[in-house]
């Protein structure tokens, strides 16, 4: 799943895929003290200071493509 979280004063979002679902990382996101963690499908931590945050926009889950379509 693709979540990408918007910063203050930022120019790009933050894009990080993870393997969690909805539920789980809405979970995360509302119950976030003073700092957002989450890990990514490669296992690195993205630590995001809550008070920073602009939005949160979590995606459906990314099914990836391999090969060629006929």
């Amino acid at each position: 799943m693709e979540i990408k979280i918007g910063i203050q004063h930022a120019p790009r979002e933050l894009v990080v895929e993870t393997d969690l679902d909805s539920d789980a990382v809405t979970a995360l996101v509302t119950g976030a003290g003073d700092v957002l963690e989450l890990t990514d499908t490669k296992g690195r931590k993205v630590l995001v200071k809550t008070e920073k945050l602009a939005y949160v926009e979590i995606g459906s889950p990314s099914i990836g493509a391999v090969g060629f379509r006929s």
